[in-house]
């Protein structure tokens, strides 16, 4: 199964102060942290994501799923909004990071 991770606007703003790789990193860490809790196993390709900051997604492969995949990107969003929220301009704000979609 493949997610598409859609960066809502002030998403957008917090990944555009970091690399590319940074961010592949940031969701891979705290995604093999939710695995340990949610049944299922997740992997964030770096052929599927070049340039995260200009596409404004990042790709997520899914596989061996037995368990509520929204739960898991709901909390996963929480997550990875604490490093996201580091590197923004004080007074900046961080509501939602982003939406998914399936995309096969």
């Amino acid at each position: 199964m493949e997610m598409k991770l859609i960066f809502t606007n002030k998403g957008k703003n917090a990944i555009g102060n970091f690399e590319n790789d940074e961010l592949i990193e940031v969701f891979s860490r705290y995604s093999k942290t939710l695995m340990k809790k949610y049944d299922l196993v997740v992997s964030v390709p770096s052929e599927d994501n070049r340039d995260i900051t200009a596409d404004g997604t990042i790709n997520v492969h899914l596989a061996d799923v037995k368990c509520d995949v929204q739960t898991f990107f709901k909390e996963l969003a929480r997550d990875v909004k604490v490093p996201l929220k580091k590197r923004l301009d004080a007074g900046e704000t961080l509501d939602g990071v982003f939406k998914t979609e399936l995309v096969k």
